[in-house]
């Protein structure tokens, strides 16, 4: 499953493996070069040398790293004698090669077996395949997102309670590993309670984000605001048949996606409907001309996304499949905010695609997939148990300090005045940093210990404050709030939003600003676990 026009995405950024490839081939030592997605999210990429190297992959990515940004730098290469063609002397890339796994792991020998552990850690998350004792881990493509990840397997792995804050203070892999070791001489406690499985009955609560979201249906029932659509366009010979097993199979595996949303005295209690069974149409537009093809898949999208959910009585999932023709499908999943989140939606397309391909190659009627260790209802009650007394009043005290004097409205100098309803009418601006400009922010972003989110949420700030004249700006952001490595394959609603809050006076330099937001936002993620609602 994959895109026509090349385009991928990849912890949440779309990425133009043409690019890549392109740069690629501007290094003397690569006279071809292809990249493709390993796994679901890695970046593999296949070259052929003009002349040996030593240690090509280290060559390689010291290279990629002075023209593209972390998060496009393969973390694995493969040397080839020759591209694989196709008949025509296109670039076969389904013929490539898989990589060897084998090569995965430290560059030295592990002074410890922290060391062997962390380095696993490192290369499962950030997608490279050798880990040296000096790297840092926001030089090899670590942002808030992927520490988090590393932060919750630290835990699962050690058990350990290690503050997202000491990966930020301790970038490097040998002061990372020796402050995991420490803290297991010492017999560091786990403050936060594991998430077990329980009982299912009949009053099963919704966690705090579906609850926020089962609130806003009620007060707009016809309202497709929280839809979240997603087209995937896929070419080749498919088993239509066998991928509609596979949508199935996941809904069966993943119970949040066969849950509805019913209502007793009043209060939402979940309902898990067992025996439901996903119902994906397929939609032969063969016989439309060509030159209309287009806008009726157009029309289909449109219809699909704005198309709302009835929360009680069905589960709130659509999927539609369209026969474009020429072995050429569309693939439209409609999910509610209720049952995902971003994160989701890229582990949906994920679990589907290995479903397919192990249905494709067995011959019994199951692909077999192990059934998972927790199910989202099972985070949901932890949530609520876990959430209140002490733990509620630390958090609450955090945020309601950190926004005491936070603006109720930041005051933006409009064409039109801000209408009493909204209209949700808008438009997106996209553009791209120059080259050189953007190795200079990641540089900047490097001395100053800070992520890229970091400094652009600093030069947000500025630019806030320079069109509203406010010393206090405040900024929601998203967080995908998986703390907990046990929730890392699971679908549903985890995602929170932040509320980070500048303090602009005194005039700070752009790099004291810089570490004020880096503060901030360091705080801000060691209470992600608050719902903004709240």
């Amino acid at each position: 499953m994959g895109r026509l026009d090349n385009q991928v995405k990849i912890r949440g950024f779309r990425i133009e493996l043409g690019e890549i490839e392109s740069v690629l081939q501007t290094h003397p030592l690569v006279s071809q070069a292809v990249v493709v997605v390993c796994e679901g999210e890695r970046l593999l990429g296949y070259v052929v040398l003009t002349s040996a190297c030593a240690d090509i992959s280290l060559e390689l990515r010291s290279f990629l790293t002075e023209k593209l940004p972390g998060y496009m730098i393969p973390g694995i290469f493969v040397v080839l004698e020759e591209l694989p063609l196709t008949p025509n002397g296109k670039i076969n890339r389904k013929a490539l090669p898989a990589a060897d796994n084998s090569r995965l792991g430290l560059r030295i020998i592990p002074k410890s077996h922290t060391e062997e552990l962390l380095a696993a850690i490192w290369v499962s998350v950030l997608g490279v395949d050798i880990v040296d004792v000096g790297d840092n881990f926001f030089d090899l493509g670590g942002h808030s997102l992927l520490a988090t990840r590393v932060v919750a397997q630290i835990r699962q792995v050690f058990g350990v309670d290690l503050p997202l804050r000491r990966l930020f203070e301790a970038p490097k892999f040998a002061d990372l590993a020796l402050i995991i070791e420490q803290m297991v001489q010492t017999r560091s406690q786990i403050t936060i309670q594991p998430i077990l499985p329980v009982e299912r009955g009949e009053n099963l609560p919704l966690s705090f984000a579906q609850e926020r979201f089962w609130i806003l249906a009620q007060i707009e029932p016809e309202s497709p605001s929280y839809n979240i659509p997603l087209v995937i366009k896929i070419e080749g010979n498919i088993d239509v048949e066998i991928l509609q097993r596979s949508f199935r199979e996941v809904v069966q595996q993943q119970e949040i996606l066969r849950t509805r949303f019913i209502a007793v005295d009043g209060k939402p209690r979940l309902e898990i409907v067992d025996d439901w069974e996903l119902e994906i149409p397929v939609i032969n537009l063969v016989p439309i001309p060509t030159d209309l093809q287009q806008q009726e898949v157009a029309t289909i999208i449109q219809t699909q996304a704005k198309q709302a959910f009835d929360l009680g009585t069905s589960p709130a999932i659509r999927v539609n499949f369209l026969y474009l023709g020429d072995r050429n499908y569309a693939v439209l999943l409609t999910l509610h905010h209720i049952i995902a989140d971003a994160w989701s939606m890229g582990l949906l397309v994920q679990e589907i695609t290995k479903s397919y391909h192990q249905l494709k190659q067995k011959t019994f009627p199951h692909s077999q997939t192990p059934p998972l260790p927790i199910q989202y209802v099972d985070f949901a009650v932890w949530q609520r148990n876990w959430l209140q007394g002490e733990v509620l009043a630390r958090h609450l005290d955090y945020w309601l300090e950190s926004l005491v004097d936070a603006p109720a409205l930041l005051e933006l100098p409009t064409d039109f005045p801000r209408p009493a309803v909204q209209s949700f009418r808008g438009a997106v601006y996209k553009f791209q940093l120059a080259e050189e400009l953007t190795r200079q922010v990641k540089q900047l972003s490097q001395r100053h210990h800070s992520t890229l989110f970091m400094t652009l949420l600093a030069a947000w700030n500025v630019l806030l404050y320079r069109y509203t004249g406010s010393d206090r700006i405040v900024v929601g952001s998203p967080i995908a709030n998986r703390q907990h490595g046990i929730t890392e394959g699971l679908i549903g609603c985890f995602a929170n939003t932040l509320a980070f809050c500048t303090n602009l006076s005194k005039n700070p330099s752009f790099e004291d600003l810089l570490q004020r937001v880096r503060e901030n936002a360091l705080s801000a993620y060691a209470h992600q676990d608050l719902p903004l609602s709240n």
